[in-house]
């Protein structure tokens, strides 16, 4: 691979560590308040979300007319602002919105830079890279955080707010192929026709649903994990939940490598089976009680979770490229992605706060997952070995 492939890697590295780090800080500071019900994790995770949905208009032409790594940059910041709130104590929800909204920027940056420094062939292979690298940064990031939350709240923004600057400084120093649009002035009309170019044949319209429903599914997963795990397993610990969580990130890591050879683009239809896969885990898992066995089920699960959103990824992004833009159908998906966590975090909070059991909520996310999945495969066609649309 190019050496600047490498410096995206890193940049994502850094920022993706420094996300999870932040999550786990701010989930940290609310369960030291008594006062914050079951409810407020979840709408939380829902506040990140909301600049997402509400500028998906805006940030994929945002990417697509300006250099990628200046973007990069420029949400790194906005990151970093937001996690400065929260080491000045500012309401953790507005905080949290803030750094989503970097975020929001920062995604379609991200992946839309890829096509502009690697050709399709090489797409699938560094969307797998990018997914590794991601997920060695939840991972680390994740449990780091929030260890290092436990001892001092205060060091741990610290770390996050240095790590958002040195990968907007890594980002800056990325060289590629520069792939500009017009810019529009109608955004909001111009994102409509975007959705319906990139929706309008069956195998885009899989990608883009699937995508959105895997990212739901693992939003809840995360967030119910905080309340599963201390009915479950009695593991009350910040740490150790976020010790579970890392291995649903290994499981997507292992995934996402084995992707190439099992699933490649031009068999796309084959992915619709791990996320199958992915739903009868999680229903499995609702059965146990064994801290080991609790680990084993969540690494499965990880591992059905990448085999499933690596090719639907790259897929989208080839479609993308090649109709309206990289940066352009990265902003629809977060569009459909995060419309979908939104409503499901939404959702999850409504039933936190209404007393339903935790393990009760792990058996319906699972079956979600497996119906879900047979609708947005409706009319997906039969693969012929041949990349289509």
């Amino acid at each position: 691979m190019k050496k600047d492939i490498y410096k995206v890697l890193s940049t994502q590295f850094l920022t993706a560590f420094a996300d999870n780090a932040v999550l786990f800080t701010a989930i940290t500071m609310i369960m030291q308040q008594i006062e914050m019900g079951d409810w407020y994790i979840p709408a939380l995770q829902a506040s990140f979300l909301v600049a997402y949905v509400i500028f998906a208009p805006w940030v994929g032409r945002f990417a697509d007319t300006r250099p990628k790594r200046s973007v990069m940059l420029f949400a790194n910041l906005i990151k970093a602002a937001g996690a400065g709130l929260l080491l000045l104590q500012i309401e953790p929800m507005f905080a949290y919105a803030i750094i989503g909204l970097g975020a929001a920027m920062y995604s379609p940056a991200k992946y839309g830079i890829l096509p502009e420094l690697v050709n399709k062939e090489a797409l699938v292979k560094s969307n797998g890279w990018i997914e590794g690298s991601t997920i060695l940064a939840i991972l680390s990031g994740t449990l780091i955080g929030a260890a290092l939350a436990e001892y001092s709240i205060s060091m741990a923004l610290i770390l996050v707010i240095s790590l958002y600057f040195c990968s907007a400084i890594i980002a800056q120093t990325i060289h590629h192929n520069l792939i500009v649009s017009v810019p529009q002035k109608h955004s909001l009309k111009t994102f409509y026709s975007q959705v319906h170019r990139l929706l309008e044949t069956p195998r885009a319209r899989f990608a883009t649903l699937g995508v959105s429903l895997f990212w739901a599914a693992a939003t809840v997963l995360r967030v119910l994990l905080i309340a599963w795990a201390p009915v479950a397993l009695f593991i009350y610990s910040t740490t150790d939940i976020a010790l579970l969580t890392m291995f649903v990130a290994i499981g997507i890591a292992l995934g996402s490598i084995l992707v190439p050879r099992l699933i490649p683009m031009a068999y796309l239809r084959r992915a619709r089976l791990a996320a199958y896969a992915m739903g009868l885990v999680i229903i499995l898992l609702s059965l146990v009680e064994n801290i080991w066995a609790a680990r084993a089920g969540l690494f499965l699960a990880g591992v059905c979770g990448g085999l499933f959103v690596v090719p639907i990824n790259a897929a989208l992004q080839e479609i993308g490229h090649r109709s309206i833009g990289a940066g352009g159908a990265v902003a629809v998906q977060n569009f459909f992605e995060n419309f979908a966590m939104l409503i499901a975090s939404g959702v999850y909070a409504i039933v936190a706060g209404s007393g339903i059991s935790p393990v009760i909520t792990m058996v319906s996310l699972g079956g979600i997952v497996i119906m879900l999945t047979l609708l947005v495969s409706i009319r997906l066609p039969e693969d012929t070995g041949e990349l289509k649309n």
